[in-house]
């Protein structure tokens, strides 16, 4: 972006400082001129529409939208094993990047406002909990890191370029939801 703007505020004083004849050759400067005089012609040589007109079709186009069936693209599929893991794998990307985002400015302003953030207390806090709770939570982030770990070794696998047939695809979407389980129960566990 920064560039960008460099370089188009370097192209503005260039403009602002040559004028156009300078910058474009003879024949280039002809030409541009009689296509700005046949622009102009032609231009002028339509019949303006009335804006009232123009309203009327915009309004006309705006109650046909409204009318259209909407794309059944959801409807007609079978839902596939790729598509949930697909948006879990997203979900879950962001359910931890930005619950360490949280936690960590928490961290780092805690003691300005008098909080207390340490391990000791957490780690006690924690240990307050009914085992319900302390169970389904323990579950719900070792599933969620579990998941992104297996299926990202997933999508590693998929750039080399194998096991992209589609049974290979389904067996391993299946196996990455399985084995996240799994190992999530295991860390329930410790």
């Amino acid at each position: 972006m920064l560039s960008q703007r460099i370089a188009q505020q370097t192209l503005r004083r260039m403009a602002a400082q040559q004028p156009a004849s300078r910058l474009l050759a003879p024949t280039a400067a002809i030409r541009t001129s009689n296509a700005i005089v046949n622009q102009r012609r032609w231009a002028t040589a339509q019949p303006m529409e009335k804006i009232d007109e123009l309203d009327a079709r915009n309004k006309i186009l705006a109650q046909q939208r409204l009318n259209r069936p909407v794309s059944p693209h959801l409807a007609i599929y079978k839902p596939q094993i790729t598509w949930y893991s697909s948006i879990i794998h997203r979900i879950t990307g962001c359910l931890l990047s930005g619950g360490f985002y949280v936690f960590g400015a928490l961290y780092l302003i805690a003691p300005a406002m008098g909080w207390h953030l340490e391990s000791s207390v957490l780690a006690a806090g924690f240990a307050s909990w009914p085992v319900v709770l302390q169970f389904l939570s323990k579950f719900a982030v070792g599933w969620t890191f579990t998941f992104k770990c297996f299926n990202g070794m997933r999508h590693l696998i998929w750039d080399t370029a194998t096991m992209m047939t589609n049974k290979q695809v389904t067996q391993s979407g299946w196996f990455v939801v399985g084995a996240s389980a799994l190992s999530a129960l295991a860390l329930c566990f410790l």
